[in-house]
């Protein structure tokens, strides 16, 4: 990937003809191109290993290989870089086949200057697309989510934060929150962020099991160990070894179980039932629950020394209800999941029914919200969603409701209901260079991004 501070592209040109070589560099360095020549295969190669290049040319035929492996092996290092496959045959069949392969066009010899200054200032452009969406996704991702967990406001700023913190340790987490909320999501996020990312990650739902199931599946069992155990069961915790095990609904857990499963974690090993054999296991505990568990051990219904074992960490997920601000980001991203899942053509809601969302008290979360978008995608007629395509409920919450401004989090408010996000980053762009004083230089970093992608975006949104 070139350097934002680069000023000029960098463009390798493959061709054993020495001198159609220099004429077509001469023409291209003309057009303001840094130009570097090779004249076979493997030596462009080579070059393009050792610098970095945004568009590639070479010839079909060369010396040692033919263009179309250079194209390949191109490919297979920088899938953002660009290759014109330059040929004096004309083989229609090879033009086919090597777009097909993801080249960018094919010219013919002669080139014809106009020609191949055109084509290497598009290909140029669609190489600087495809890295400015990919920093555009990046930044979003970092500025609204974290590994699939979207959100802006204050609260999950601060759920992210903690992620980053807790997610590269060993240390034991307990995810608190209401149903919906996304517990298991966050339980992902600290897996596949962790070192025992390559390892399993097993989930076990403690009150969807009875004592007796559950003591089965958390710890295995041995052949004979009840009625009905025909052969040794191996239990989540040995299936989780060297991984992550998730205790979803740890609240529910029976207090025989409870027990039991403090012994595991003092002493680092697990007893089937059935067996007077302990097994050593290396396992990380996640657990999540929607009761207050402080609360339990007051009652007696939960051991407060497990609690304080599973409560290394606690992460509290903020009900829907508490982060209203997210809900355009949310609903936003539902549809794009949505649409592509039923080959729908939505796009975009616009106000009235992101009103209705908004009106909304939630009582299911994110859960409920990502269910009623999925039912609004589907049914939808249209490419945008509208206060008609809303549930009837939320269609009479919404109308009953005023225009909502969303808080962006920022210094001051921006109001985000039914702006793209073409809008919403035009916005961005415009206070954070008016913030700098039109200093672009600042202002590319301070929004992570290259100097050169934002001077693109600046003459996209006419911004001065």
């Amino acid at each position: 990937m070139q350097s934002p501070m680069t000023v000029k592209p960098r463009v390798l040109l493959i061709d054993d003809d020495a001198s159609h070589a220099e004429i077509a560099g001469e023409s291209l360095e003309r057009a303001d191109y840094d130009v570097t020549l090779a004249h076979s295969g493997d030596g462009g190669l080579r070059k393009f290993r050792e610098g970095e290049f945004d568009v590639v040319l070479t010839d079909l035929r060369l010396p040692d290989t033919d263009g179309m492996e250079v194209l390949k092996r191109i490919k297979a290092t920088d899938a953002d870089a660009e290759v014109i496959i330059i040929t004096g045959y004309g083989s229609v069949e090879k033009a086919v086949e090597a777009l097909q392969q993801g080249a960018y066009s094919f010219l013919e010899k002669p080139l014809n200057r106009d020609a191949l200054r055109n084509t290497v200032a598009k290909a140029l452009d669609r190489r600087q697309l495809s890295i400015a969406n990919r920093e555009l996704h990046r930044l979003v991702n970092e500025k609204f989510g974290y590994e699939g967990i979207i959100g802006n406001s204050p609260a999950m700023q601060q759920v992210f934060n903690r992620l980053r913190q807790v997610a590269p340790t060993d240390a034991r987490a307990l995810i608190t929150g209401e149903n919906g909320t996304g517990k298991e999501l966050v339980a992902r996020a600290l897996h596949f962020n962790s070192k025992r990312r390559e390892g399993p990650l097993v989930a076990v739902n403690c009150g969807a099991l009875s004592g007796g199931v559950l003591d089965s599946e958390l710890f295995g069992h041995t052949r004979g160990a009840f009625t009905g155990a025909v052969k040794d069961h191996i239990g989540k915790f040995e299936a989780a070894d060297g991984g992550t095990l998730f205790l979803d609904e740890v609240g529910e857990m029976p207090l025989e179980t409870q027990v039991k499963l403090l012994r595991v974690i003092e002493n680092k090993e697990v007893t089937p039932v059935g067996s007077n054999t302990a097994r050593a296991i290396d396992v990380r505990i996640i657990s999540a629950t929607n009761k207050n568990l402080v609360d339990q051990v007051a009652k007696g219904d939960f051991r407060e020394d497990l609690f304080f074992r599973l409560k290394v960490v606690e992460i509290h997920l903020p009900a829907l209800r508490e982060r209203q601000g997210d809900i355009p980001l949310l609903a936003q991203s539902f549809i794009n999941e949505f649409a592509k899942q039923y080959d729908k053509p939505v796009k975009s809601i616009d106000h009235v029914a992101l009103n209705g969302l908004i009106a909304h008290a939630w009582p299911g979360n994110v859960r409920e919200l990502r269910n009623t978008m999925e039912e609004m995608v589907v049914l939808a007629q249209g490419d945008t969603l509208t206060g008609s395509d809303l549930p009837h409920n939320l269609q009479r919450e919404g109308l009953s409701s005023r225009p909502i401004t969303i808080s962006s989090g920022e210094t001051g408010s921006a109001s985000l209901v039914g702006m793209s996000m073409e809008q919403i980053e035009r916005e961005a762009i415009r206070h954070t260079l008016k913030a700098n004083e039109g200093n672009r230089e600042r202002t590319a970093k301070m929004l992570g991004i290259g100097e050169r992608t934002l001077y693109r975006k600046l003459k996209e949104y006419g911004l001065n």
